[in-house]
């Protein structure tokens, strides 16, 4: 079965495909998706998680950092979706 990425981009709703082997987690597959580097973004998601204590300061840092790239609403699609 295929994994499917739903997300928003700059006002435009999309969907595509995903693989475990190609990307890490769905936020990277997005950003491929749209073109977007993400080396220095994944540079500081590192270095917050060896700051932190736990995960709710990277997550919170994917999801502001990922707004602010115009992203929105990125999740995996469910079967009942299609």
């Amino acid at each position: 079965m295929a994994r499917q990425v739903a997300y928003t981009f700059k006002g435009e709703a999309k969907v595509i495909n995903f693989a475990y082997d190609k990307y890490h987690d769905m936020f990277e597959a997005a950003a491929a998706a749209e073109g977007i580097d993400l080396t220095r973004f994944l540079a500081m998601e590192q270095q917050v998680a060896m700051t932190s204590k736990g995960n709710k300061a990277v997550r919170d840092y994917r999801l502001n950092e990922f707004a602010r790239m115009g992203f929105k609403d990125i999740h995996f699609v469910r079967e009942e979706e299609e």
